[in-house]
């Protein structure tokens, strides 16, 4: 890291001054919390400092710090939300990534090896993610660069949907069609409405579980290629000024080769600059899982109600105790944690959608907020489906006493007679029995419909799982 060093050797100065002044201003201290103008933010400094400058003029920096007058500048005029607020690692990891690409690409170029391999060598301390507490403060809430900061987006974005996304989705799909599978003899009464419907089996319904996220999967996938695309190369507003030919597509390899994943130079590098499109994509689909998984989730909490007073047809492991102030209350933590995910995930999709519809002329300037909000979506589903796996889902068990007492209870099992005496006799048999507090059978049997032995012969829900 001696190259971003402040020293008056020649390696060093050019070294900052290869670096795009953007890339400064993307770096942050949580040392360096100003709390309001440039002042205050001098006048808090404990550590000696050093004389740095831009356009703007000159300013003091933390000579323990290897940012320059830009971040500080940044830091300044952004005091908004602090430490929570700061610009996520990915992205900061993803410029890591880019800058060695360029410092590769521009060694072909032409760029003094010396000076590309100590760019590199920086390069590789920022993708390790050591520098961040200590050398990248700044906050999200701020404007951004023209082609870099998009291609890190991507980056950025693509890496976390392979790392963490992907990898709990399919952790949580094999759960469920596992629990679908050991479910599949398991009879038990539907639901449409809230209300008693039909029956089926426990693994069908899990089965649907199990196809929701099976398809928030392959939504996710089939954003891919758009995110692929990278904008570097575009320069200022698409143009590719001050760059040469070429270049777009090598760095585009570059990226690709040291992240394993098969980026490419976006075809349009206007779209690329001035709409986020493919950003507002991945927070349609993580906007599906969201709804897929609020869905499964309270199903699942509702079917394992109770133990006594609610459906009980589930019981969840009991992960930890549920109430101060009810004894042996136990509560499905697990449930009410992944459906706030949901929830937060929904709201970060409107943010998103917001950002990507304000992309004014040549340069949308929403980049920060729309890809921290896609990254948090990112982490929050892909890290809460995995512990909604292992806490919940791998542990749940079948009170089978419990689904075959409300199985034949239902008076839904009279949908079965429907071929045989018509709907509207049917439809008496069941308002009779619910009125009377009877069973099916006895109210059938009181109206006349139909014999004892019809009605065991054509009412057996192993029967209606399914067309003839």
């Amino acid at each position: 890291m001696a190259a971003l060093r402040v020293s008056s050797s020649r390696l060093a100065t050019t070294v900052r001054g290869a670096l795009p002044a953007h890339t400064a201003a993307l770096t942050t201290s949580s040392a360096m919390k100003t709390k309001v103008g440039k002042a205050k933010y001098q006048k808090t400094s404990k550590v000696p400092v050093r004389k740095e400058s831009d356009t703007f003029g000159e300013l003091e920096v933390p000579n323990n710090k290897y940012y320059g007058a830009q971040t500080v500048r940044s830091v300044i005029n952004f005091p908004i939300g602090g430490e929570t607020e700061r610009m996520p690692l990915p992205v900061i990891k993803a410029f890591g990534v880019l800058k060695k690409a360029a410092a590769e690409v521009n060694k072909e170029y032409g760029l003094d090896a010396t000076i590309a391999d100590a760019i590199c060598k920086a390069a590789d301390e920022v993708i390790s993610g050591d520098l961040y507490q200590e050398h990248f403060p700044l906050v999200i809430w701020q404007t951004s660069s023209n082609d870099t900061y998009p291609t890190a987006m991507h980056i950025a974005t693509a890496v976390e949907i392979h790392q963490t996304l992907l990898p709990g989705l399919e952790a949580l799909y094999k759960a469920l069609d596992d629990k679908a599978k050991e479910y599949a003899d398991i009879i038990k009464i539907g639901r449409t409405h809230t209300q008693d419907a039909t029956p089926l089996t426990l693994g069908q319904e899990f089965s649907g579980y199990a196809q929701q996220i099976e398809f928030g999967i392959d939504r996710v996938k089939a954003c891919l290629p758009r995110v692929y695309m990278l904008a570097a190369g575009g320069t200022a507003v698409g143009t590719g000024l001050n760059t040469r030919i070429g270049f777009a597509e090598k760095i585009a390899a570059k990226i690709s080769e040291l992240t394993g994943l098969p980026f490419v130079t976006a075809p349009n590098k206007f779209e690329g600059l001035a709409a986020h499109d493919a950003m507002v994509e991945v927070s349609g689909a993580l906007n599906v899982l969201a709804c897929s998984i609020m869905k499964i989730a309270n199903d699942i909490r509702f079917l394992a109600s109770g133990p006594r007073c609610g459906l009980g047809e589930l019981s969840l492991p009991e992960n930890e105790p549920g109430s101060s102030i009810m004894p042996g209350k136990v509560n499905p933590t697990q449930c009410e944690a992944i459906t706030m995910v949901a929830a937060q995930v929904m709201g970060n999709h409107v943010a998103v959608t917001i950002g990507g519809s304000n992309g004014h002329f040549e340069l949308n300037v929403f980049k920060p907020m729309m890809v921290a909000n896609v990254l948090r979506s990112i982490k929050l589903l892909g890290d809460s489906c995995h512990a909604f796996v292992n806490k919940c889902v791998l542990g749940i068990e079948v009170n089978h006493e419990r689904i075959n007492k409300l199985l034949y209870e239902s008076l839904m099992l009279v949908t079965a007679l429907n071929p045989h005496i018509g709907y509207d006799k049917a439809a008496k048999i069941a308002k009779t029995a619910h009125k009377e507090g009877t069973t099916l059978k006895e109210s059938a049997l009181k109206l006349g419909y139909l014999t004892e032995d019809e009605f065991s012969k054509w009412v057996r829900p192993e029967d209606m799982l399914g067309p003839k």
